[in-house]
């Protein structure tokens, strides 16, 4: 079974910016497209941003020129900069499998507060 492990959320002001880590425990990590979610507090996980295995990107509206996702299959790692962060975009933040598996990591909480 893959294994995800976010990491690198915290308390931030808006305005401010984030870099959140994921790293993945496979081998085939570099065959895997991939994808950040999210889930604010009384909603349901949405995807933020996704990658293929060829690094091609696509974002959610709602991020879209404030957040780049990338990746290092040399590192079996993927990351979240963040930067113009909202109120808004305070949920916990989820890495995954794109389209996701139906298990999930721990998550990372990102707040944004002033």
């Amino acid at each position: 079974q893959v294994r995800f492990v976010e990491s690198g959320g915290g308390l931030v002001q808006p305005g401010g910016s984030l870099r959140l880590s994921c790293e993945v425990s496979s081998m085939i990590f570099s065959n895997l497209h991939m994808g950040w979610y999210r889930q604010a507090p009384g909603k349901q996980r949405e995807l933020v941003a996704r990658i293929t295995r060829g690094g091609s990107t696509n974002y959610a509206d709602s991020v879209k020129g404030r957040f780049t996702i990338s990746r290092d299959n040399a590192k079996n790692t993927m990351y979240l900069q963040m930067n113009s962060l909202k109120l808004e975009d305070t949920a916990v933040y989820y890495c995954n499998n794109f389209p996701s598996f139906d298990y999930w990591g721990q998550g990372t909480q990102v707040t944004v507060s002033s």
